[in-house]
């Protein structure tokens, strides 16, 4: 039974349970660690969830399984970004990219690297000549692949 189905003032906690891909238990638990989660309770004693619980509990969700934050890391967390003022969604636990100035850099004069001139073939070469081509280039292409691997 998809959440988005049925919109209700409250929800039970197997509804939410089955919501959220949690057990019981640990949102049970999750009550025990994190102050801001504490869903009323009715005459029976029966938990009560609002739609501000559920989004806290995924909230939380995502804190601990996909960011890796400890519970005590995850609690720290809540409490910042509530004092902060900041909504408690997925977008407010991405981390702002700092902005760095460089550094001024200095020209540091960089010496020319050598590299070998290919040799080219002779117009109208006879297979000696040719042969020779190939041999220089054969060489030229080897101090290439040094200059490379070093």
């Amino acid at each position: 039974m998809p959440r988005e189905a049925i919109k209700k003032l409250y929800y039970s906690i197997g509804e939410v349970s089955e919501a959220t891909d949690l057990k019981q238990y640990v949102l049970r638990y999750w009550e025990s660690e994190f102050p801001q989660l504490s869903p009323a309770k009715n005459r029976a004693g029966n938990r009560t969830y609002r739609e501000k619980d559920i989004e806290l509990v995924n909230f939380i969700k995502t804190l601990l399984y996909e960011k890796k934050y400890t519970i005590e890391g995850a609690r720290q967390k809540l409490k910042e970004l509530q004092d902060g003022g900041i909504a408690l969604n997925v977008t407010s636990l991405e981390e702002p990219v700092p902005v760095v100035q460089a550094a001024p850099v200095e020209a540091v004069p960089v010496a020319p690297i050598k590299t070998p001139t290919l040799a080219q073939p002779v117009a109208g070469a006879n297979t000696e000549q040719y042969r020779a081509f190939l041999l220089k280039l054969k060489a030229d292409l080897k101090e290439l692949l040094q200059l490379i691997e070093s």
